[in-house]
């Protein structure tokens, strides 16, 4: 990210010119480049430094998504956070296409927080699934209004009439949307008025499934993308917090800034009060300036009492996974038949394994930060990046005391968001240091601090049992997972309940409730209490289906080595369109058969079984659903690996991947966000891993957490199958894929069969050894 600071290089008294500067200054053509003011709605990535669209003469709403105005313009509201993905552009086609509007005339705003947008959040990959049927539906009413202005303003029937591009015609006469909006146009529709409005036909979609310029595109190639890094507030100092030994129950004693006060523009050092409980024990330094903040956080001395959980490690918190399984609490999902004893009480074989996952950071691009202030009008704002602004703004209003309503959240980009900015507590101690410092308060933590803070993703232990009859065929399966639940303890009324009436975090099981025929089937996710108190588990990009996934995918290919079957023709043999696998509509049309369609064509991409390859290099292959049952997206991947046998570190050389997330509805986009996923599944599989000692994370920056690297990005093939089904998830599911179909490559290359991640050299050498 830019630095805020002007840099002067040797005795050259010029300001260095940053990469942004540099882009703004040679394509901007005049435009020029500014910060954002406190009276500025939200900055949005679409447009110069921010500024919203405004409409000319009339403007037609019919609905609370967009407005039409006098010359055509049509602008869409945007609750998505923006983070290099395009949502806005996605979103908006899906609109003006059913609306049938010209692209050239679409425009977008990513918009500040208010009660009227309902649920604002990015993540899980529900962004185009849930804004498809809305979206649709507000651009039909759209186009129904208008062409129904054009039939009474002629006196014809309505349905003579044809519209492209927002021009209507009888034949003989066209008027556009815009001369129908300047004439004024007041129409709305009932609930039901809405849900009976005919949408278009698949075929005769324009927009959805072709390449268009992102209306995004330019402010981010130009440099004029705003970033919450980027908030400039009249008045603001600078703040860095000092963050205690524990995560949580750490009290501050004392603090000593006498050596601080000699460092030119130290302000002062706030100990913060949390009525919300986010961040206790926390100290925030503030400054006229970063440097002068930081600086002078470095001469300061804070005597802390350390919580419960300041000598907590990685391997005590695996321990208490492996107790919790030994045990019987948990949650039970709701399968055909959870209850597995009697299977495995009449097995002739049975499969047990343990499969387990270290800790993981995101390291985002940009360290979290926050910009907050209490306007003229008494209203705080908070600057930011955020993926989730109707989850933190409750514990905003608490933090603050007072109502929600008097808090108001900018929308900013987000310079990485891979989930951490799902949990915008960083918003909380800017806020609460504006408070007791009485001015505009710019947080910025650094990447030290930034990765102790994080909401990493929890280690976790999983326990996966199969039973067979005599002719080895599967008659049980059962799933036992343990980790800490970001859900429980972020948002635990989004946690519905099992089948024992217990609940549990989806994003802490999904995957491990598969899609497999297998009899009776048990999964249980249990909650991994201590891991909750040492840290705040968090939502990584992909969550739990790429833990889950990973002993799923690995334990079928077990499964079919241990009863002499083809790893291929054994997952495709279990993908059963029938029962509780048969799918429902609208999300998941075909089920099994659709996981099994993207098997064999990733199998037929890869030359999976058939293509001859040196020793010691192999293909393996992995299918998931991705996200969650109620949203599959369809995936196979097949990784083709070489296995260095006296070292054993593992180079993966190419992968393939097949995706049925049915109807595509931004290509490039779509290929953008798989290719991207299936590197961090990569990176996880192969790279990525912290511990915890001491209560905390022990890799705080990029020197010592090493995620994939350039040089180790393989060549790569992505198909999507065509479809016309509603569209779904694109964000994660290829991360899901990966590691297991790595895991796979590998004992298909050596006869080494590994169950943790990160998979090392080490661990590949020790389990040739077992």
């Amino acid at each position: 990210m830019t630095n805020l600071m002007s840099r002067l290089s040797g005795s050259d008294t010029k300001p260095q010119l940053t990469r942004r500067g540099f882009l703004v200054s040679m394509t901007a053509a005049g435009v020029a480049f500014g910060f954002p003011q406190a009276a500025q709605a939200a900055m949005n990535p679409a447009v110069p430094s921010g500024t919203p669209v405004t409409p000319n003469g009339q403007t037609f709403e019919p609905s609370m998504w967009y407005w039409i105005d006098a010359d055509n313009q049509v602008n869409v509201n945007i609750i998505r956070a923006e983070m290099g993905q395009h949502v806005g552009t996605a979103i908006a086609r899906i609109l003006a296409d059913e609306l049938e509007v010209a692209w050239e005339n679409v425009h977008i705003t990513h918009v500040d927080t208010d009660e009227k947008w309902g649920l604002m959040v990015t993540g899980g990959s529900w962004s185009i699934w849930q804004s498809w049927p809305v979206y649709r539906q507000a651009g039909a009413a759209g186009r129904t209004a208008l062409i129904e202005a054009a039939a009474a303003k002629w006196g014809v029937d309505a349905s003579k009439l044809t519209v492209r591009d927002g021009m209507i015609t009888d034949g003989t006469q066209t008027i556009s949307y815009g001369d129908l909006v300047a004439e004024g146009i007041d129409r709305s529709f009932s609930e039901d008025e809405l849900a009976a409005l005919p949408l278009k036909p698949h075929a005769d979609l324009r927009l959805v499934g072709q390449d268009v310029h992102p209306l995004d595109l330019d402010m981010k190639t130009t440099g004029q993308a705003i970033y919450g890094l980027d908030a400039k507030i009249d008045g603001m100092v600078y703040g860095v917090p000092m963050l205690p030994p524990t995560r949580y129950g750490s009290s501050v004693n004392s603090v000593d800034d006498s050596a601080a006060k000699e460092i030119k523009g130290y302000l002062e050092t706030v100990v913060l009060e949390d009525p919300s409980g986010t961040v206790p024990g926390w100290v925030v330094v503030l400054g006229e300036s970063l440097y002068a903040a930081r600086t002078a956080s470095l001469e300061i001395s804070v005597d802390w009492t350390a919580g419960e959980t300041a000598n907590v490690s990685e391997d005590d918190i695996q321990a208490r996974g492996r107790e919790l399984i030994q045990g019987e609490t948990g949650s039970i999902l709701h399968t055909e038949q959870p209850d597995t004893s009697a299977v495995f009480d009449a097995a002739s074989d049975t499969l047990e394994a343990e499969y387990t996952t270290q800790s993981v950071l995101h390291f985002q691009m940009e360290p979290v930060n926050a910009t907050v202030f209490q306007n003229a009008d008494g209203i705080w704002e908070t600057h930011a990046g955020n993926q989730w602004q109707s989850l933190i703004l409750p514990t905003l209003a608490t933090a603050l005391e007072v109502p929600a309503d008097k808090i108001i959240m900018r929308s900013y980009m987000l310079g990485g968001g891979f989930g951490r900015r799902l949990n915008g507590d960083y918003i909380v101690p800017a806020a609460l240091a504006s408070k007791a410092a009485g001015k505009p308060v710019k947080l910025v933590f650094s990447r030290e601090e930034d990765a102790q803070f994080d909401s990493i993703r929890s280690p976790s232990v999983q326990k996966l049992r199969m039973s067979f009859d005599d002719a080895k065929a599967v008659t049980g399966m059962e799933h036992h997972a343990s980790a800490g639940w970001p859900t429980q303890v972020m948002a635990p009324g989004f946690m519905p309940k099992g089948s024992n009436d217990e609940p549990y975090d989806p994003f802490a099981i999904d995957g491990a409730d598969h899609w497999y025929t297998v009899g009776a089937h048990r999964v249980r996710a249990i909650s991994n209490d201590l891991a909750n108190q040492t840290f705040r588990p968090g939502w990584l990009r992909s969550v739990g289906p790429g833990w889950t996934n990973f002993a799923v995918e690995s334990f079928m290919d077990e499964a079919a080595h241990r009863v002499g079957a083809d790893p291929l023709q054994f997952r495709l043999d279990h993908l059963k369109a029938e029962g509780i696998n048969a799918g429902s509509a609208p999300n998941a049309v075909g089920g099994a058969s659709r996981q099994a369609a993207v098997l064999q064509r990733v199998a037929a991409m890869s030359g999976y079984g058939k293509a001859e390859l040196p020793e010691g290099t192999a293909i393996g292959i992995a299918t998931t659903f991705g996200q969650s049952r109620s949203m599959p997206t369809w995936s196979a991947a097949a990784v083709q690996v070489a296995v260095d046998a006296e070292s054993g570190e593992v180079s993966v050389q190419k992968m393939w991947l097949a995706f049925d997330c049915g109807t595509v509805v931004d290509p490039d986009g779509a290929r953008a966000q798989c290719e991207g996923a299936a590197l961090w599944g990569l990176s996880m599989a192969l790279h990525e891993g912290t511990r915890i000692e001491n209560g905390n994370v022990v890799d705080l920056n990029l020197g010592a957490y090493t995620p994939l690297r350039l040089a180790d990005v393989p060549e790569m093939e992505i198909e999507f199958l065509e479809s016309t089904e509603v569209p779904v998830g694109l964000g994660e599911p290829g991360t899901t894929v990966i590691a297991p179909a790595i895991a796979n490559a590998i004992f298909s290359a050596t006869g080494a069969r590994v169950r943790h991640l990160p998979i090392t050299g080490d661990a590949v050498l020790a389990a040739l050894k077992a």
